[in-house]
């Protein structure tokens, strides 16, 4: 149909129509030129952020596509025993640590990654499974997993991966965790003849894999590395450890055996330049919970809960990038599952931080959280039940028990009984750091930004109420999500143990 105004032209003289018609059918052909090539340009743009997955879902996660972009990659999880993040050398700490270091400038550091539990075993299945602590079963130490429970194994090997598990295990029970073990392999350490082989192996068959290697050091007794590059006399104690001859010895053993676990980081890393399988690799190295000394592993303090990792990827993830993301260990099952373009896993607590790692988003999580079981420890309180909730700014801890005198390994060690006898003989900051260990009161909160060693208790400040309400219900929403009933759950401790532990203490 004509334009009223191509109408109105035609009651002019002829030449005049002539002339104004042309122009506007000239104009109106313009215009639908004009909106086609509009609609081409858009269903042109559209089709290519849809073939290429460059649309986030509502979750923030990245699409299929998107990581169909890079081969399937290999991975390689690589954790100490007991080490306390802060003295890894990348992270301010006077530990020689130049492979993890290295590693850093090469990928992505952590400043906020944290357990959910301050212990060996639990931490384990924490990061294998998804799952936090009491949901899976396995919240004491030296425990176990519900029989129902699936773990990495279960969702990397349908997609063609090897998941290989060498080194320290403290998992059960076996169905739950059905890795490939290096047959040869019977020590705590990682087997590095037997992952160089299996890069190898892996490399000519072009099979993907999962490697978890894991460590033993810097555990106690401390007996690997070499001390001397330490001398007691020259090292520095965090303000929270009374300094004595017999503990400053017992530390300088411990910083040898943090060198220890980084040379074998190393011996792992140059296995993978070996066989050139840097480039199609993600390697993440983490320190797991924190060191045998006061006020660390055993504990819901930041050193005892926080960790160190430190994530390469070369090609995906940006060289020498800090990331103050709130990540924790369960987290860690989804995001290797994510990467590795596995089916979505429903019903796990984690959530995959690959968007993170990938630079598509800068936050992941508003809280985290911790659970400390002293039941069935060794040398542990009958009952001390410790929960914790933590966001960027603030801690709140609670002792459920707090009547109860905390112990655990550590109070019965050579060194911590240095300290006491220091505290015997009169020195009162001994005798106030010996009592703060043992006897907590029931609410600790602290200003992680301003007190990041967490040594002044802001729990009866006034001012702070508002803060302590707002994390409580964080943390009792969260311990109702996962069926733990505080005091009751720690008295059913010994339920979760392996057989063997159930009938006694050790």
């Amino acid at each position: 149909m004509l334009s009223k105004r191509v109408v109105a032209t035609l009651k002019k003289p002829n030449s005049d129509v002539c002339a104004e018609c042309r122009l506007q059918i000239v104009d109106v052909s313009k215009k639908i030129e004009v909106s086609v090539l509009q609609i081409l340009i858009t269903y042109s743009v559209l089709l290519f952020v849809i073939c290429f997955g460059f649309i986030n879902d509502a979750n923030g996660q990245i699409n299929s596509s998107a990581k169909n972009n890079f081969q399937t990659p290999n991975i390689v999880f690589i954790i100490a025993d007991d080490c306390t993040f802060r003295d890894i050398g990348c992270y301010g700490g006077q530990a020689f640590t130049p492979n993890i270091d290295r590693l850093s400038t090469e990928g992505m550091k952590f400043s906020n990654c944290f357990q959910a539990a301050p212990m060996c075993s639990p931490t384990r299945h924490n990061i294998y499974t998804g799952l936090y602590p009491v949901k899976s079963g396995a919240y004491p130490n030296h425990t176990r997993a519900y029989d129902h429970i699936k773990s990495i194994a279960h969702y990397l090997k349908p997609v063609g991966y090897r998941v290989v598990q060498t080194g320290k295990k403290h998992f059960n029970p076996a169905k739950v965790f059905p890795f490939e073990h290096f047959p040869k392999s019977k020590n705590k350490f990682p087997d590095i003849t037997a992952i160089d082989n299996l890069f190898e192996e892996c490399k000519s068959a072009k099979t993907p894999f999962c490697l978890f290697a894991c460590s033993n050091s810097p555990h106690s007794p401390w007996t690997e590395g070499d001390a001397s590059r330490y001398p007691p006399d020259d090292i520095k104690l965090p303000p929270y450890i009374v300094d004595t001859p017999i503990l400053r010895k017992n530390f300088s053993n411990y910083l040898a055996e943090v060198t220890h676990f980084d040379s074998e980081v190393g011996s792992i890393l140059a296995s993978l330049k070996h066989h050139q399988l840097e480039e199609n690799t993600l390697v993440m190295v983490v320190s797991e919970q924190g060191n045998s000394f006061p006020f660390a592993k055993w504990t819901c303090y930041d050193s005892g809960l926080q960790s160190a990792m430190v994530v390469r990827f070369p090609g995906h993830i940006e060289p020498g990038v800090m990331s103050d993301a709130l990540v924790e260990y369960v987290d860690v099952c989804p995001t290797l599952v994510d990467l590795a373009n596995a089916e979505e896993i429903d019903g796990l607590d984690g959530r995959s931080f690959l968007p993170v790692l990938l630079g598509d988003k800068i936050n992941h999580k508003d809280f985290v959280f911790g659970i400390m079981t002293t039941r069935g420890i060794i040398n542990g309180s009958e009952a001390y039940a410790i929960r914790s909730v933590r966001d960027k700014k603030y801690k709140l801890i609670k002792n459920l028990n707090f009547e109860t005198k905390f112990t655990n390994a550590c109070s019965k060690s050579v060194y911590f009984k240095s300290m006491v006898e220091k505290a015997n003989l009169g020195d009162k900051d001994a005798k106030r750091l010996v009592n703060a260990y043992h006897y907590r009161p029931k609410i600790e909160f602290f200003d992680i930004q301003t007190d990041p060693l967490e040594l002044n208790n802001l729990a009866s400040d006034p001012a702070y109420q508002l803060e302590i309400n707002r994390l409580s219900r964080e943390l009792e929403n969260w311990m109702s999500s996962q069926g733990d009933e505080g005091v009751v759950t720690e008295w059913k401790a010994h339920e979760r143990q392996a057989p063997k532990r159930k009938s006694k203490k050790k």
